[in-house]
């Protein structure tokens, strides 16, 4: 049996690897290219597709427990009309480190083939694992997607509240935090965090009651 899949594996190579009778090395040069370009145009038109909300939100999972909640905050609505969708803020916009989050995502299709979160009941016990998981996130790469968005050098801190005004001068300034540490309740309802365990790197932020889940 392995002889007889050595042999065929050897025929194949053989044909791949023997010079084009028909086609001249230039049209294949040519086509090589055009087929990458093809390619390429593809693979990223599939993967600019997986940054849409159309895709994020086509999962009962997320359409009907966190999408509700981003749509009651300021980044879906407010006074200057713009909005930032869920890759905005969970995927990253670099490429390299893009690709790498899209591989860390796609342990997401194993939850859904195996219903890890398919109920509100299961997302809610579920849910402090997972926002630490983008805690966690956040907290590595220096909020990075936030800071996407939002410019510490260009922050008009007389627009601010005195509260404002205060964290963001002194620990964003010293780098000694990063956004994430205080706004871990910005787009998403916080989760019940058991008492002892609340997230005490975010000064003045309050958790809500296990019934509010």
């Amino acid at each position: 049996m392995i002889g007889q899949l050595t042999a065929l594996v050897r025929r194949y190579w053989t044909i791949i690897s023997r010079p084009s009778v028909h086609y001249s090395l230039g049209f294949l040069t040519v086509g090589g290219f055009i087929g990458g370009i093809v390619f390429w145009g593809a693979f990223n038109t599939a993967m600019e597709f997986t940054n849409t909300e159309t895709f994020c939100t086509g999962c009962h999972e997320m359409r009907e427990n966190v999408f509700p909640e981003l749509k009651s905050t300021i980044h879906y609505t407010n006074r200057s009309g713009v909005r930032a969708k869920c890759s905005d803020c969970h995927v990253p916009h670099e490429w390299t480190v893009k690709m790498a989050r899209k591989i860390q995502a796609s342990k997401e299709v194993w939850g859904k083939i195996f219903g890890t979160i398919d109920t509100r009941e299961k997302f809610v016990a579920h849910r402090l694992e997972l926002a630490r998981h983008e805690w966690a996130r956040f907290k590595a790469n220096d909020s990075l997607e936030c800071r996407n968005c939002h410019n510490y050098d260009s922050m008009d801190f007389t627009r601010q509240s005195v509260r404002a005004q205060a964290m963001h001068s002194t620990h964003l300034a010293s780098k000694d935090k990063t956004c994430i540490d205080c706004h871990k309740g910005i787009a998403h309802r916080l989760p019940f965090i058991p008492p002892g365990q609340g997230p005490s790197d975010s000064p003045g932020q309050v958790v809500p009651s296990a019934a509010r889940q």
